[in-house]
C-alpha cells in the first residue's frame, strides 16, 4: 500500500519535529555539562566554591525571578505546605547539591565529576529500594553494576594521579548526586500539582537566595572584586550552563518525551571528557574512555527499563 501524500507529509513533519526536539535535548545536555569546564576555568583565579556559586546564582536569579513572577500571576495560589516543600526542595536539590558539586570540582577532573553525577538515576533507584520498598529487576541490577564499575575504573585511574584530593573531591560530588537524587524522588508530586516550569523557577529562586546569603555570611565583600574574566565566565555559567539548559530540557521533554530526552542526556559525560581535554588539557586515556562507556551503557539500560 502506497502512503497518501498527506500521510507522507505528516510523517515528514513529525520526523522533523522529533529531530528538532532531539537536537534541543542534546544541546541542553552539553551546555549543562559544560558548567564543570567553566568552573575549572574560574578556579584558575582567586575564587573558591562559595564565591563561584554566589556569582552563578546572582547572574541567573533575575531570569528565574522573572519566570517565577509570571507563573505566580497565571497560576493558582500555593498552600502553606506547598511553599514549605518548595523551599526544602530548593535548598536540597539546588543549593546543597550545587555547592557540593562545585566544591568537589576543586579537587577532581571535570570528566570524573560528570561521571559521578550521571549515577544520579541509580541513586534514585537505590533510595526507592531502601525507603519506598520498590522491587528491582535483574536488568536494573545489571545496569547498576555496569555504571558503578565504570565510575570505579575512572576513579581509581584518577586517584593514582591525584592522591587523597581525588577521594575528597569525589566524596563531595557523590554527595551532590545523592542530594539531587532526593530532590528528583520527592519532587514528583509537586511537579504534578505546581507544574515543572513553576517548580523549577521557585526552587531556583530559593537556591539563589541561599547561595547569596551563604556568601554574605562567610566571605568579605571584597571577594566581589574579581578580574573581568571571572565576571564573564560567571555570566556564561549562569546563562548558558544553568538557565538555558533547564528550559531547553523542558522543551525537549515536551517534544520527544522524558525517556528519549533522558537518553539524549547521556552525551553529557562524553562531551565533558573531550571538552576537558581540549580546553583544560585534561588527559583522555583508554581507562577513562572505557569507564565512560560503561557508565553510559548502565544509564542506557536504566532508561530502557524506565521506558
Amino acid at each position: 500500500m502506497i502512503p497518501q501524500p498527506n500521510a507522507v507529509a505528516h510523517m515528514a513533519e513529525a520526523r522533523k519535529a522529533f529531530l528538532v526536539g532531539l537536537a534541543i535535548a542534546i544541546a541542553g545536555a552539553v551546555l549543562f555539562s559544560t558548567k564543570a569546564i567553566v568552573a575549572k576555568l574560574i578556579y584558575r583565579y582567586p575564587v573558591d566554591a562559595v564565591t563561584l556559586i554566589a556569582f552563578r546564582m546572582v547572574f541567573s536569579l533575575p531570569f528565574f525571578a522573572a519566570i517565577a513572577i509570571w507563573q505566580a500571576r497565571v497560576s493558582s495560589p500555593l498552600t502553606g505546605a506547598e511553599r514549605i516543600k518548595i523551599v526544602l526542595l530548593g535548598l536540597v536539590g539546588y543549593y546543597v547539591s550545587s555547592f557540593l558539586d562545585f566544591l568537589g570540582l576543586q579537587y577532581i577532573s571535570a570528566g570524573l565529576e560528570r561521571l559521578i553525577l550521571f549515577l544520579t538515576p541509580s541513586f534514585v533507584l537505590l533510595i526507592s529500594i531502601g525507603f519506598l520498598k520498590k522491587r528491582i529487576s535483574t536488568l536494573e541490577w545489571i545496569a547498576l553494576g555496569v555504571s558503578y564499575l565504570g565510575t570505579v575504573l575512572v576513579f581509581l585511574h584518577d586517584a593514582r594521579r591525584g592522591g587523597p584530593d581525588v577521594l575528597r573531591g569525589a566524596g563531595f560530588v557523590l554527595g551532590s548526586a545523592m542530594t539531587y537524587a532526593l530532590y528528583l524522588l520527592y519532587s514528583g508530586q509537586m511537579v504534578r500539582r505546581v507544574g515543572a516550569m513553576r517548580l523549577v523557577a521557585y526552587a531556583m529562586c530559593v537556591s539563589s537566595a541561599a547561595c547569596i546569603l551563604q556568601f554574605l555570611l562567610l566571605r568579605p565583600l571584597s571577594m566581589l572584586q574579581q578580574p573581568a574574566a571571572v565576571y564573564g565566565l560567571s555570566l556564561f555559567n549562569a546563562v548558558f550552563c544553568t538557565v538555558l539548559p533547564v528550559f531547553m530540557t523542558m522543551v525537549a521533554v515536551a517534544r520527544i518525551g522524558a525517556g528519549t530526552a533522558s537518553q539524549a542526556g547521556m552525551i553529557g559525560p562524553v562531551s565533558t571528557l573531550f571538552l576537558g581535554a581540549v580546553i583544560l588539557d585534561e588527559p583522555v586515556t583508554a581507562v577513562q574512555l572505557g569507564g565512560t562507556g560503561l557508565v553510559l551503557c548502565g544509564i542506557y539500560l536504566l532508561s530502557k527499563k524506565k521506558a
